[in-house]
């Protein structure tokens, strides 16, 4: 009878102890779980700078009408047939002297950049009887414009896919 009674003592706290042991080990890997969850998208998720071309603006003139850039990838319709042939365009409304532009999912390739100041949103650069600019204009690679608007190798640049960061200037 004590031998029963020592038996049942023993086995009541050790499963007592083992139930303590699951539910301690069970609490720490939970806990575990939980700080890895937390952490994975702090870490996993987290932005890096992504390929992209970036595009500053300067030397804008007024805070009329937009700023629109193209990306061209041939030299068919560069530069002033921007809607029609333009890889990416983008626009933006004009604050200050300068704007910016971030061309993402571009593949690595040589192209051309052709941006104007639209100020009166007409989405064209006008120009005057003579054929000159009478708004803002800028060409990638430091394009000039002599008799004729630069052609598309004036303009060109290659992206090898990474980042980069490139300045134009308007002429006006």
């Amino acid at each position: 009878m004590l031998n029963n009674l020592l038996c049942k003592l023993f086995f009541r706290n050790t499963e007592q102890s083992e139930m303590r042991y699951f539910f301690r080990k069970s609490s720490l890997l939970l806990f575990w779980l939980a700080i890895s969850l937390a952490w994975l998208p702090s870490h996993c998720f987290a932005q890096i700078d992504c390929p992209s071309i970036n595009v500053k603006i300067q030397n804008i003139s007024n805070n009329t009408g937009v700023i629109a850039c193209a990306i061209f990838e041939s030299e068919k319709g560069f530069p002033g047939k921007f809607l029609k042939f333009a890889s990416k365009i983008m626009l933006t409304q004009i604050s200050g002297k300068d704007a910016s532009f971030e061309f993402s999912d571009i593949k690595p390739g040589k192209y051309a950049i052709a941006v104007i100041h639209d100020e009166n949103r007409n989405s064209k650069l006008d120009t005057n009887l003579f054929g000159i600019p009478t708004e803002g204009y800028g060409f990638s690679s430091g394009a000039e414009v002599t008799m004729s608007a630069p052609s598309f190798s004036d303009a060109v640049f290659s992206y090898d896919g990474r980042k980069l960061q490139m300045s134009i200037s308007l002429n006006y």
